[in-house]
């Protein structure tokens, strides 16, 4: 739907950079966008579906409609079960049909370019790499980030959160190798902070802001929070600490 004659990518990297594209709009809609996103799937509607697109934007609307489509489209209909539903529940039904929705995608690319077998693992390592949609949405990726760090990882966490306590924000600190030169493997066993939006780790000199309630970290891009703003913010709370509280406030 969203342009799949204009733009066709061609390698494991390519595909691989569209599906994060494509996965950023989607997780976008699914929490900083929630609101608008709920509004938009008005049960009294036609088939509704939620395209994610390369741009990192994403967008509520009809099905294409020629026969087939020029790429698989997204779950028919998810506006539906709207008000049949827990709110939470739906937007997590929402996020495992985004996810399969993804793969069909990136691997429709895979199979119209002629991806080999390496190629096809390659690029399936490279995606399983990152927390699926419903794994942030849900809190998992968190969960899990959290299961995995170490005691000693933990503490010095809270010392960072702690030393920005004032401020609310910092930027990101450049991974450096340790004294055996060891880097990605050993920084996954202990607990690499990740963004609690996009699931991603946070690039050298790049602003990012903690949640005062569940003290998890952000790209300050992916809940729209400047440097500035956060000068401004006394008590900061992430979109799902923000929603949780209006779901318990209700209506």
């Amino acid at each position: 739907m969203d342009g799949g004659q204009q733009y066709n990518p061609r390698t494991v990297e390519e595909v691989f950079r569209d599906f994060k594209g494509r996965r950023a709009g989607l997780i976008k809609a699914l929490t900083t966008d929630v609101e608008d996103f709920f509004q938009m799937c008005d049960p009294e509607k036609e088939n509704l579906c939620l395209y994610g697109f390369p741009s990192e934007q994403w967008e509520v609307a009809l099905p294409a409609e020629e026969v087939p489509p020029e790429l698989p489209e997204p779950a028919l209909g998810i506006n539906f079960a709207r008000d049949g539903m827990q709110e939470k529940d739906w937007i997590s039904l929402v996020a495992v049909h985004s996810d399969a929705w993804l793969l069909s995608v990136a691997f429709y690319f895979g199979a119209r370019f002629g991806f080999d077998r390496a190629d096809r693992k390659r690029l399936f390592n490279m995606i399983n790499d990152l927390p699926t949609i419903f794994e942030v949405v849900t809190g998992m990726a968190k969960k899990q980030l959290k299961e995995k760090s170490s005691v000693s990882n933990h503490s010095s966490n809270k010392a960072k959160s702690n030393s920005n306590s004032k401020s609310k924000y910092s930027r990101a600190q450049p991974k450096h190798e340790d004294d055996d030169g060891g880097l990605e493997g050993e920084e996954d066993e202990q607990g690499e902070t990740l963004c609690g939006a996009c699931g991603e780790s946070y690039a050298s000199d790049e602003f990012w802001i903690c949640c005062d309630i569940c003290e998890t970290w952000f790209h300050g891009k992916c809940v729209k929070i400047t440097p500035a703003r956060a000068e401004h913010i006394k008590q900061y709370k992430c979109p799902s600490c923000t929603n949780t509280k209006k779901a318990r406030i209700g209506p």
